[in-house]
């Protein structure tokens, strides 16, 4: 098995399912310090505006080849999240507490990113390469892959599991905290 593939599979199987566990972890820690009550609607969006920054480049490279356009969403997608993740802890560190437990999500959160980019960025060498000597040309469209990374069924079961872990978990936190914004004006 080349390195290549080994990379994939360790991002298929490792740090994409890792990255959901740690959302997960995140939002049991912003449920305990009642966040609907604290920092509220705010940091609570803050947290769906970073999954969709993240969301976007992982759908991307498990469905389009890995081009100039991709790698440069990738780069531009792990930016601004690194940007809302700053302004996230900044805005509530000072209106909640933020525990142990999830300053070790945040961690995994952070760093997950960085790795499956650096792990990208090896795979696709040749394209970094072009992407940093600006020869963009024949690359900015987006190319489905004839082949789906992992198995035929990864991105199916992968979405269900990011489904349960985050996509609801986070969405019943923005209607909690939605709710108790409400409840506040009254």
């Amino acid at each position: 098995m080349d390195t290549s593939t080994l990379l994939i599979n360790a991002m298929l199987y490792v740090f994409l399912p890792l990255w959901g566990v740690a959302g997960f972890v995140d939002w049991c820690c912003h449920r305990a310090t009642n966040i609907e009550n604290t920092s509220g609607i705010k940091e609570s969006l803050m947290h769906s505006l970073m999954g969709v920054q993240m969301g976007i480049p992982i759908i991307l490279c498990l469905l389009y080849q890995v081009n100039v356009l991709i790698l440069l969403i990738c780069i531009i997608t792990w930016i601004s999240h690194e940007i809302v993740a700053h302004w996230d802890v900044r805005y509530a560190s000072p209106k909640r507490e933020i525990s142990i437990w999830e300053m070790h999500a945040h961690t995994y959160l952070g760093s997950l990113p960085l790795y499956m980019l650096i792990s990208i960025i090896i795979i696709n060498w040749s394209v970094f390469q072009k992407l940093l000597t600006l020869d963009w040309a024949g690359s900015m469209s987006l190319v489905l892959i004839e082949e789906p990374h992992g198995s035929s069924s990864f991105l199916p079961m992968y979405l269900v599991f990011m489904a349960i872990v985050c996509v609801f978990p986070y969405i019943e936190e923005n209607l909690r905290c939605f709710k108790a914004y409400l409840n506040k004006g009254n």
